[in-house]
């Protein structure tokens, strides 16, 4: 059993990650910014005010978990970079720091060529932004991190909606995972699986993964 602070818990990810932690028996903060519009959490969850891009709210929480999951979304782009920074800034400065597992974006996966998915020409315009502000949220787990543990995990880049939980999937590193018909495809309900099972087991510290069927 573990105890886990999911900031962003009412989002279409955050509140899947929620219940699945809880139902596997885990101790679940859901860190919000609007406590009172969560009545559909599982009701043994704490609900609490939190902000993933306040360093101060993350000093607040961090204390009684050993993962701090961001799921966050919606808002401006350097909402995911700002969230980064706080994180970081707050758990440098803690002894024994939790985890940091951060529910990035597709986009910042790479083609078959190795450049970005949202480098390319046909990448449609009005995701841009939102996938801008997730890279540079990579950037900084990836050069800011020093002392901290921490896993930035990718959807795949197109096809991901709510949907059924199968509890399978497979991953990957750099690159969207494919199946046969070359299609990265999967559930809200699996990536709160795949994240589950990284805080369990993990398998990816200081490092990107992605997940699909």
């Amino acid at each position: 059993m573990s105890d886990i602070v999911v900031f962003g818990a009412g989002g279409t990810a955050g509140s899947r990650i929620v219940a699945e932690a809880y139902g596997r028996g885990h101790r679940v903060v859901a860190a919000v910014r609007r406590p009172e519009a969560t009545s559909y959490l599982p009701a043994g969850v704490r609900v609490v005010t939190g902000d993933a891009t306040s360093a101060r709210s993350v000093r607040e929480l961090a204390p009684e978990a050993e993962a701090l999951v961001v799921a966050i979304g919606g808002g401006d782009h350097t909402l995911w970079p700002d969230a980064a920074r706080a994180l970081l800034d707050a758990l440098r400065q803690m002894p024994a720091a939790p985890r940091v597992i951060h529910v990035g974006g597709g986009a910042t996966l790479l083609t078959p060529a190795g450049g970005r998915l949202l480098d390319e020409p046909d990448f449609p315009a009005e995701y841009r932004d939102a996938a801008l502000g997730q890279a540079a949220a990579l950037d900084l787990y990836r050069s800011s991190a020093d002392g901290v543990s921490w896993t930035y995990v990718s959807p795949p880049p197109l096809e991901f909606h709510p949907g059924e939980r199968t509890g399978k999937y497979r991953t990957g590193t750099e690159h969207p995972v494919t199946d046969v018909d070359g299609r990265s495809v999967l559930s809200y309900e699996d990536l709160a699986v795949a994240v589950v099972d990284e805080i369990e087991n993990p398998r990816f510290r200081n490092m990107r993964f992605t997940v699909a069927y």
